[in-house]
């Protein structure tokens, strides 16, 4: 375990009203005797305070006031890391917070590692691997989703439903090593039949939870949307639109747009970042084929994207041959300038969902959005799936873990050797603790703990 005191600024560094300096550690209250002068004479220093108080006083170095500050004394384990925790609250600004660190430091503190609040949390047992992932997922939300899926991981939810796959199947592991150990007592062809069946029932389970992912890791990361089309056929506007607000310039004039523009919106619940490209076309000039080679660029990266086409005029045969390469994407065609006669015939073999706009007027926006929403979300956004849905470290460990259980029970059913089926169930058990932390390595720790910013 550690052994030493850490402390890093926990708020974000820039201008605001407060700053918050956190300790950790079994020196975290020392540290602050030889920094903090409590204001009054009958004030306790923080070392004689009772835990879970907060007390008015000044940061001192070497004689000098560094800043006045809140100090909360938390003693051990009622704290986040289960260790002595000071906090001191100092004003915001990047200069005050830094000297205040500076003297929390130069007092016997060492500048914690990113996420190793968290990291000592985890090692000291207050948190699983899954709960500390949900930290950064609570960090990052973008959405109000989001924000309740990791609330519900950090909680345990989904931690407790590995417990529920594990247990059985450690259970069943004992019941085949205990066969192992006196091979005289054969397993009956029930008992054998009966342990095959909750196999079966653990792989339904991973299965469950496996189903989640996409949506998980959807709400996590968010999706992709590319917006393309020749040229002035209203993408900036779709954009602006989109978002609320404007975003991009939008002009009469083709070719406005030079280089692509990302923004993030909440459509839906979902994080949702759309990109707005330069117009398909052949380049005039190097700057703006340098916008249509990073349009392009986007389109492959994008998860699914919005054709734009003007429904004034009609199907170029550029457009048909942009049509035929996105065969088979994930694609909605949105015909916009829909106040216009309408001159535009997009072919039925397009197989796309086509949705009509005016980014004028406004018509069809929300129309637009939930069409999105339905070609990246494969189910309606239940509050009850929000606990459980997995990331791609989870998936991972579930897929072999699952695999693992399948092999056990083709061994059992074939009446192999009981060790094998003992050595796949070992494997399964294994790859679910890893999970929530029960099976890990150092390099598997310092992935997830190095994605925490300094402070958390």
């Amino acid at each position: 375990m550690h052994d030493d005191t850490i402390a890093a600024i926990a708020t974000p560094l820039g201008v605001g009203g407060l700053a918050v300096i956190r300790l950790s550690g079994p020196q975290a209250l020392a540290i602050a005797d030889r920094c903090f002068r409590p204001a009054g004479e009958a004030a306790p220093r923080p070392s004689a305070a009772a835990s879970h108080t907060l007390h008015f006083g000044h940061i001192v170095r070497d004689g000098q006031t560094v800043d006045e500050a809140l100090l909360a004394v938390m003693r051990a384990p009622r704290t986040f890391t289960r260790e002595e925790v000071v906090e001191i609250t100092c004003h915001g600004g990047l200069l005050p917070a830094q000297m205040v660190l500076a003297t929390v430091l130069a007092s016997g503190a060492r500048l914690a590692a990113p996420g190793e609040f968290t990291l000592r949390a985890f090692l000291n047992g207050r948190i699983d691997l899954a709960q500390a992932e949900a930290v950064v997922d609570l960090i990052h939300s973008r959405t109000e989703l989001a924000l309740r899926a990791a609330n519900e991981q950090l909680a345990g939810r989904l931690s407790r439903r590995v417990a529920a796959l594990r247990d059985p199947l450690r259970e069943i592991l004992a019941h085949l090593e205990a066969h192992i150990d006196f091979p005289e007592e054969d397993i009956a062809p029930d008992a054998r039949e009966q342990l095959i069946a909750r196999l079966q029932h653990c792989e339904a389970q991973m299965d469950e939870l496996l189903r989640t992912a996409p949506e998980g890791q959807l709400l996590r990361r968010g999706i992709r949307v590319a917006i393309i089309g020749r040229p002035n056929v209203g993408k900036s506007s779709l954009l602006n639109q989109l978002l609320g607000h404007d975003r991009a310039i939008v002009s009469a004039l083709p070719g406005t747009t030079r280089d692509t523009i990302e923004e993030t919106a909440n459509l839906r619940g979902l994080p949702v970042v759309f990109i707005d490209t330069a117009g398909l076309r052949e380049a005039r000039d190097e700057v703006e084929a340098e916008g249509i080679r990073r349009s392009r660029r986007a389109l492959e990266e994008a998860e699914c994207f919005l054709h734009v086409f003007d429904a004034s005029e009609p199907l170029t045969a550029a457009d048909r041959e942009r049509l035929a390469a996105e065969a088979g994407k994930r694609r909605i065609l949105v015909r916009n300038k829909m106040d216009l006669p309408v001159r535009l015939q997009l072919p039925a073999a397009a197989g796309a969902p086509v949705v009509d706009v005016c980014c004028l007027t406004g018509q069809g926006i929300e129309a637009l959005k939930d069409a999105i929403k339905g070609l990246v979300w494969s189910g309606e956004i239940q509050a009850g799936m929000l606990p459980v849905m997995i990331n791609a470290r989870h998936e991972d460990a579930l897929n072999r873990s699952r695999a693992a259980a399948q092999r056990a029970g083709e061994t059992l059913r074939a009446g192999a050797p009981l060790e094998l089926a003992a050595l796949d169930l070992r494997i399964a058990v294994n790859a679910l603790g890893e999970i929530v932390g029960q099976t890990t390595t150092e390099d598997l720790l310092d992935t997830i703990f190095s994605q925490f910013c300094i402070g958390k």
